[in-house]
């Protein structure tokens, strides 16, 4: 299968780095069982009976192998303590036996241990202090750790004038952002219900109480007045216990303003997700003046796969909230970068295997579907998606597709939509773009290039993709020539 021949790979290549760990509470048996009381008590108490010569000789000894791997290992030690101080029995409870108490309840974590994948690249949102012609970006990718859970991490870098891309070296000691509650938005809520089957007059009772935008303190009062109705409503304790399901999907997550980019960690912070963030796909829109970024991601508990949005205008502050709607049915949503006719648009996968249009006239519920594209090709057999959000073009929105073919090889491909009209495909890539060679075929995932977004500068299309769940890799493209290699459609094309 040959690519067509227009994509040039630069020397680029992020592999991952297993060096780079967070310290996480660490309960014994809870990664087996989901929580273990007993072992958590007996342990506590086998630490409190420790002789003090041997506490200090052991934190001396953990302090020699693990302060060069986290910033504050005392303060850490320290706040892990506290989190099982309760099961301390009363006795005193020297410095030294508390230190050891938290460090007996952290484990590291490899960030990256696994695998790293699936980047998005824009422009940053500092853009100062550059050469004429250099553009800052932030690069975003999934990285994969133990028990295949997956974070988001990110790398500043700059693309200057002549095309070269260059990513800046990642600064020690990853940082997992701290999270809050965040403000809960009714409508959307109602989008979630109506997709459950679950928006009936029980629900509405409590949500007409409530403001457009409210928080989860509010929400508690209102499900307290609707239980005082349980004997006039049906599926009333149904409905609050889903509601209160609901609620943690809208949610804050915050660095602090000097914390290096390459150091921020979005870690999973609700059930919905407790599995993995995953294929986060950035855009950059503009409001009213200013950049504003949006990315879906893949939620995913074990189990089953959700969408969300995040939106940042820093990548300081974010915040997650829920997709809805069918457009927004499994993974892979791409915002446009603007509304198209008045109308808010994203490309999605929701049957699993087509390139899918999808409309709203709000942000987050996304019902209204027109088919793009299916499955034909040779290399696209068993199912298509898109690699990232459309990128505007003279006359029309280029899209990077993906393609699934035989021995499950994933390759990249293009087609280009009507700028007015993106439901229509105006051309197509009559072969991929790109395909992994035989110093890409090997690595976690096999046989695998796989991008959630590019961008154009000066000319030139720079693809960060994915290489077989084992490295980052970089292309440029010059995108006139890719627009002169797309193959016009006509009425009769077969992949509407």
């Amino acid at each position: 299968m040959n690519e067509v021949p227009v994509a040039h790979r630069s020397a680029y290549r992020q592999y991952p780095d297993v060096g780079r760990v967070v310290a996480r509470l660490f309960i014994p048996g809870q990664e087996l069982t989901g929580g273990s009381e007993a072992r958590t008590a007996s342990t506590v108490a086998r630490v409190l009976a420790l002789e003090h010569p041997i506490v200090v000789a052991s934190l001396t000894d953990l302090y020699d192998r693990f302060r060069h791997r986290h910033e504050d290992i005392e303060g850490l030690f320290d706040r892990h303590a506290q989190r099982v101080i309760d099961y301390v029995d009363g006795s005193p409870l020297t410095a030294e036996h508390r230190q050891l108490l938290g460090a007996v309840f952290t484990h590291e974590f490899a960030l990256e241990g696994a695998a790293v994948c699936n980047p998005s690249l824009v422009a940053h949102p500092d853009q100062t202090a550059l050469p004429s012609g250099t553009l800052r970006v932030v690069m975003s990718y999934r990285a994969i750790g133990e028990g295949h859970i997956s974070s988001l991490c990110f790398r500043s870098g700059v693309i200057d004038e002549h095309g070269s891309f260059t990513i800046d070296a990642p600064v020690a000691f990853p940082v997992i952002a701290t999270t809050r509650a965040g403000v809960i938005d009714r409508e959307i809520v109602h989008c979630l219900l109506r997709d459950r089957g679950c928006d009936g007059p029980t629900a509405a009772s409590v949500l007409d109480r409530l403001p457009e935008q409210f928080t989860g303190d509010e929400l508690e009062a209102a499900l307290v007045h609707g239980a005082e109705q349980s004997d006039t409503r049906v599926n009333v304790a149904e409905t609050a216990a889903l509601l209160r399901t609901i609620a943690p999907l809208f949610y804050q997550a915050d660095f602090a303003p000097d914390v290096d980019l390459s150091r921020r960690v979005l870690w999973p912070a609700t059930i919905a997700e407790a599995r993995g963030m995953e294929d986060a796909r950035f855009v950059q829109i503009t409001v009213n003046g200013s950049p504003l970024y949006r990315a879906s991601y893949t939620a995913f508990d074990g189990a089953a796969v959700s969408q969300q949005v995040l939106t940042t205008s820093d990548f300081v502050h974010f915040t997650s909230a829920p997709l809805t709607g069918l457009g927004a049915q499994n993974k892979g949503m791409a915002f446009f970068p603007r509304p198209v006719g008045g109308r808010f648009r994203a490309l999605s996968r929701h049957d699993r295997e087509s390139n899918v249009l999808v409309s709203s006239d709000s942000e987050h519920c996304w019902d209204e579907t027109a088919l793009l594209q299916i499955p034909e090709s040779e290399w696209e057999l068993i199912q298509l998606g898109n690699c990232g959000s459309p990128l505007e073009v003279p006359g029309g929105w280029l899209v990077l597709t993906h393609g699934v073919g035989p021995m499950r090889t994933y390759s990249l491909g293009a087609i280009l939509l009507d700028l007015e009209d993106p439901s229509r495909v105006r051309a197509y890539l009559p072969g991929p773009l790109m395909v992994a060679t035989p110093r890409e075929q090997d690595g976690y995932v096999p046989n695998v290039l796989y991008s959630c977004g590019s961008l154009i500068h000066a000319g030139i299309l720079h693809v960060v993709f994915g290489i077989a769940d084992q490295s980052i890799g970089h292309a440029i493209v010059n995108v006139d020539e890719l627009l002169a290699a797309l193959v016009e459609t006509d009425d009769e094309y077969s992949h509407f």
